[in-house]
């Protein structure tokens, strides 16, 4: 456990905190909490590359608190009518199968190297922003709604986009596995088995 380690279980711990607040409408005590976990975020990730304090833990950790905290507003947020349905389905389905698929082609034994897609950053970063931008319009009331409406369009526009890129990679790279050979059957002697008449020849003689 180090700094930036922490800081991550914390952004974890703050995650049924944010729903318990937009769930009972305090929306600026919400916004505020969001701008903390987005303040960690940036000070583990600062700290893990100034003092080359990465970690294994830290590696796992962080994506898992990232999506653990967007995926909480994003499902809340639509459970209370402040999101379309049809875009936290889109967000909460897109994680399903990336997951599933990358499941999969490790119990195949056939790991897909994980890298960041342009697409998948420009993706977060809408998300991120969308979720900040609805927190901050119920919690201030800024007059953000058209804004937000268009936010809505394009978060779900680069969701599906993602979703696409990231499964036509890795049916790329499932494909380019190819099938072992079949084993090759033993070779067979082609003489014909001697038989029981011609056997006591061959001991008689």
């Amino acid at each position: 456990m180090n700094i930036p380690n922490t800081l991550t279980l914390t952004r974890i711990v703050l995650v049924p905190l944010v729903v318990w607040l937009i769930i009972t409408h305090a929306m600026l005590a919400a916004f505020v909490v969001f701008l903390l976990a987005g303040l960690s975020d940036a000070a583990d990730g600062y700290l893990a590359k100034r003092f080359n304090w990465h970690t294994e833990l830290g590696a796992y950790l962080d994506p898992i608190a990232d999506k653990a905290l967007l995926v909480s507003i994003y499902v809340t947020l639509g459970f209370s009518n402040h999101l379309p349905a049809w875009l936290v389905i889109a967000v909460v389905s897109r994680d399903i199968v990336i997951i599933g698929a990358f499941i999969l082609s490790w119990m195949l034994s056939r790991p897909v190297p994980v890298y960041p897609l342009l697409v998948s950053k420009a993706n977060t970063l809408s998300q991120i922003v969308l979720a900040g931008l609805v927190l901050a319009e119920l919690g201030l009331g800024l007059g953000l709604e058209p804004l937000v409406g268009i936010l809505i369009w394009v978060t779900g526009a680069l969701t599906i986009l993602s979703a696409a890129a990231y499964f036509w990679g890795w049916l790329a790279h499932m494909a380019s596995f190819e099938p072992e050979p079949a084993p090759r059957p033993a070779r067979q002697s082609h003489r014909e088995p001697l038989k029981t008449s011609q056997r006591s020849r061959v001991r008689a003689s």
